[in-house]
């Protein structure tokens, strides 16, 4: 390699695996590490990833990434990116987990989220927060830990205990500094969106101590330098963001009304509202973007908890496919679904249902059923709740013109061929689909003064994209849609 002294790292911490990808100044990648995460899944609805084993095999990615490069004095500076909302607790002292992580998509914590529901608790947290009373959140679950888990009870008591995302324990491992960017923090229950530091009632609200929680830092600056012996020289880490926010960011949708959805383990679609502050009567969500300079941008957001993780399930459980690459293939090869909806609630609904309770249905069937109607149903599904955000987005005043696709389901031609049209809007697709580690090395990028603000960065980075246009009228559009919203009212 010629451009080394070009480079930055991201280390991109994601659900069911994490990497390390080299970036250069034009945005093309340079290089990628992988290593899959182990799932645990110790009982219905929990799910569980072993802290140690993110940063075991993060550190191993970025070595390898580090040794591609040249060397660590060859790289700017390092960019993070993470599975929002799981919790990691640790021991400030011996740098050790007290537990596994709980992971976003865990629902163990649905009855206390309940209960504080009853308690007539959401009108404050929704107002504070942007954000509403779901066991997919932070807080329940760092409460949980403290209440179940008698290592962490006795580190709070303490005062060695540590809890956070896992970009702060990332952080924690690499420098030893112990911070969390904006974005992560604003999924925490315990951050005002218009709050600069945790908000001790939220904290009391949850029984969160805040003590035991890391300093709120921007997105963009100094987070410290990795330790030395780590990655064979210190490099600085310069950006921080949890993965939608660093998807948005690497889609370059930074101005009001600009929309993004992410195809991966879940889908998150985030509409940027600029320096206002998101009120969604929907049930959106509202958070923060980008904050640089303590100064903050923010998004309406609808997270939909199962996407990439459905065709996982067809292949791993089920058996229906052997790849994820044999889907468009198969759901091509007939021309419709047979009748067949898949409603996608394996781990219940997020946006605008949030409905925890629910759990998924195969409807529609018949003895002419064949594993290919399921497998089109399957990606039809992600079309139908696409249209359910896209209804609550234009309730809400946030109207969608077009929209652009990333991650990995996004890189199915017929899947994003049939978000257009059932959208009916042009759906836009980077070459590059792994935005949430472009975003990452964007942030980075400003942080290591490459540009002066993330719109220049977004412009030299994102790259070419492909475009796809509605291909079916209105009446097709809407007969499907009925199906869905039939399917729907079962589950």
């Amino acid at each position: 390699m010629n451009d080394t002294d070009d480079l930055l790292l991201v280390l991109d911490a994601g659900t069911t695996s994490t990497r390390a990808m080299l970036f250069g100044r034009d945005g093309r990648p340079r290089g990628v590490a992988q290593a899959e995460l182990a799932q645990h899944y110790p009982a219905p609805g929990r799910v569980e990833h072993d802290a140690a084993e993110i940063r075991d095999r993060t550190i191993r990615c970025a070595r390898e990434m580090v040794g591609k490069a040249g060397g660590a004095a060859r790289i700017a500076g390092v960019g993070i990116t993470n599975q929002r909302e799981t919790v990691v607790a640790w021991d400030r002292e011996t740098g050790e987990p007290l537990s596994r992580a709980i992971v976003w998509q865990d629902r163990r914590t649905a009855a206390t989220c309940e209960r504080l529901r009853r308690e007539g608790a959401e009108p404050l947290v929704q107002a504070r927060t942007g954000l509403l009373l779901d066991p997919y959140f932070s807080g329940t679950k760092m409460r949980w830990l403290l209440d179940n888990v008698p290592a962490v009870a006795e580190a709070a008591r303490t005062g060695r205990l540590a809890l956070g995302t896992v970009e702060a324990w990332l952080v924690f491992c690499l420098t030893g500094r112990f911070i969390t960017d904006a974005s992560n923090a604003s999924r925490t229950l315990l951050l005002a969106l218009g709050g600069a530091e945790w908000d001790a009632e939220l904290c009391a609200l949850f029984g969160v101590p805040v003590e035991a929680l890391p300093r709120v830092a921007d997105m963009v600056g100094d987070f410290g330098t990795t330790h030395h012996e780590l990655l064979d020289g210190g490099i600085a880490i310069r950006g921080l963001a949890g993965d939608q926010q660093a998807a948005t960011i690497g889609q370059g949708c930074l101005a009001p009304g600009e929309v993004k959805a992410t195809y991966g383990t879940g889908a998150f679609v985030l509409a940027s509202t600029g320096e206002a502050q998101p009120r969604s009567g929907h049930r959106l969500l509202g958070t923060i973007l980008t904050q640089a300079d303590g100064k903050r941008s923010f998004a309406l957001e609808g997270s939909v908890f199962v996407a990439g993780s459905l065709i996982k399930w067809l292949r791993d459980t089920m058996g229906l496919v052997g790849s994820a690459q044999e889907t468009a293939r198969l759901a091509a090869s007939v021309p419709d679904s047979g009748g067949v909806v898949l409603v996608p609630a394996l781990s219940g609904f997020g946006a605008p249902h949030w409905r925890p309770e629910a759990r998924a249905a195969l409807t529609g069937m018949s003895f002419a059923t064949t594993p290919a109607h399921v497998v089109r149903a399957a990606l039809e599904a992600m079309a139908y709740q696409t249209h359910d955000l896209m209804t609550a987005f234009a309730a809400d005043r946030a109207p969608w013109t077009s929209l652009r696709i990333d991650g990995g389901m996004a890189s199915n031609d017929w899947m994003a061929q049939d978000l257009a049209n059932m959208l009916g809007i042009p759906v836009e697709r980077p070459l590059f689909v792994e935005s949430t580690a472009l975003g990452a090395g964007m942030l980075a990028a400003v942080g290591s003064d490459w540009f002066d603000a993330l719109g220049d960065a977004a412009e030299a980075m994102r790259g070419a994209v492909h475009r796809f246009e509605p291909r079916i009228g209105e009446k097709e559009r809407k007969s499907r849609l009925a199906r869905w919203h039939e399917a729907l009212g079962k589950v």
